[in-house]
């Protein structure tokens, strides 16, 4: 099954990192322009962005697992236009000396087996993990 793997360090607590992966104000400040989050094991998530129309597209999903500080997964919905659909995006965050590694392995749905759709897929959690450092650092 294709997966898409990033990581990245930043330069904040593992509970900062958290906030920013579980909470609306957390997700609006790097990654959608709207969202509701009920962050615990079945609960709902829900994310709003542009998109390549203009228009808001939006992903919904379940959290599957939910380990506060560690470990977030989420089952994202096999309907709507969305390039997630059908797929899951785990989160793994660790302490790294000073900083915070969040690892991210996005995989499932069809989307990710297109190679073109793949590799849009990886450039797209590139500039989100940047976007989210630059968030947490910048603070």
């Amino acid at each position: 099954m294709p997966a898409v793997r990033q990581q990245i360090n930043i330069a904040a607590s593992p509970r900062t990192v958290w906030r920013a992966l579980t909470t609306a104000d957390g997700l609006t400040s790097w990654w959608v322009d709207e969202a509701r989050v009920d962050a615990r094991s079945g609960g709902r998530i829900v994310l709003v962005s542009e998109g390549d129309d203009g228009e808001p597209m939006e992903e919904r999903g379940v959290f599957l697992e939910v380990r506060p500080t560690r470990k977030l997964e989420i089952a994202w919905d096999s309907t709507g236009k969305a390039l997630t659909k059908g797929s899951r995006v785990q989160f793994q965050i660790a302490r790294d000396g000073d900083e915070t590694r969040l690892l991210v392995v996005h995989s499932g749905g069809e989307a990710l087996e297109d190679e073109e759709i793949n590799e849009q897929i990886t450039k797209g959690w590139r500039a989100a993990l940047r976007a989210l450092r630059s968030a947490l650092e910048d603070s």
